[in-house]
C-alpha cells in the first residue's frame, strides 16, 4: 500500500498512531518472512538478521508440546507463529492495536492481548493456571524504556523455565537484569545485534 501521513509530527516522530490515509492499495502487506504488518506496527528493517534472532531464540527456548509460551511486547506475532507451529500454547501482549491486529492473522490459535503488558498479568495469569504443569517460556522484547518494574516482579513470580530477552537499549537491559538476576534467573549469553546500521543503537539478546 501507499500511505500518506498527515499526522503534524511527520517527519519528526516515526510512529505517531494516527492520520494515515490510504492512497493506493490495501492496508496489510507481507514481509519476507510472509508476516502481515502495515504502515504503524513496529517491524526490523533488517528481516533477515531478526530471523537469526529469532532462530537463537528457539534454540535457547525449545518450544513445543508440553510447554507453555508467553510474548511480552510481541509486536506482530513472529514469535508467537513460530511457537505456535512448535506446538506450544501461546499468549502474547502488545500495546499497538495494528500490531493486534496483525498477531492475530499471523498467529491464530495464540490468545493476544492488548494493552500496557503491566495491565494484563492477571489475564497471563489466568492462562499459565490452564496450563499448569507445562515448561514456563518467556520471550520479551520491549521498547527502549525497558521492562516495567511490576512486569520485571511478575517475571521473577512466574519462575520461567527458559527466557529470551530481545532489548534495544543496553542501559535498560542492565538494569532489568540485575533484577531478574536477584530473582533467581542466570544469563547464559549475551548476542548483540547491529539492526540498526550507521547508527549507535545495538541491540542485544539475552538468553
Amino acid at each position: 500500500g501507499l500511505w500518506l501521513h498527515l499526522h503534524p509530527s511527520a517527519g519528526r516522530r516515526l510512529f505517531s498512531r494516527s492520520g494515515w490515509k490510504l492512497l493506493w492499495g490495501v492496508p496489510r502487506s507481507r514481509d519476507s518472512q510472509g508476516a502481515l504488518h502495515g504502515p504503524t506496527a513496529f517491524s526490523q528493517p533488517q528481516a533477515s538478521l531478526h530471523g537469526s534472532a529469532l532462530d537463537a531464540m528457539d534454540a535457547h527456548l525449545r518450544p513445543g508440546p508440553g510447554s507453555v509460551f508467553v510474548d511480552l511486547y510481541c509486536g506482530i506475532g513472529k514469535g508467537l507463529a513460530r511457537a505456535l507451529k512448535a506446538g506450544a500454547a501461546c499468549a502474547g501482549v502488545e500495546l499497538s492495536g495494528e500490531a493486534v491486529e496483525c498477531s492475530h492473522a499471523n498467529a491464530p490459535g495464540a490468545l493476544v492481548l492488548r494493552g500496557a503488558c503491566g495491565l494484563r498479568l492477571p489475564q497471563l495469569d489466568a492462562f499459565l493456571a490452564e496450563h499448569r504443569g507445562k515448561r514456563r517460556l518467556l520471550a520479551v522484547n520491549p521498547p527502549r524504556s525497558g521492562i516495567e518494574p511490576e512486569v520485571r516482579q511478575w517475571i521473577v513470580g512466574m519462575a520461567p523455565e527458559r527466557t529470551a530477552y530481545l532489548s534495544c537499549s543496553a542501559g535498560t537491559l542492565a538494569r532489568d537484569l540485575r533484577d531478574l538476576e536477584a530473582g533467581g534467573l542466570v544469563v547464559e549469553r549475551l548476542l548483540p545485534y547491529d539492526f540498526f546500521p550507521l547508527t549507535h543503537h545495538v541491540e542485544v539478546l539475552a538468553l
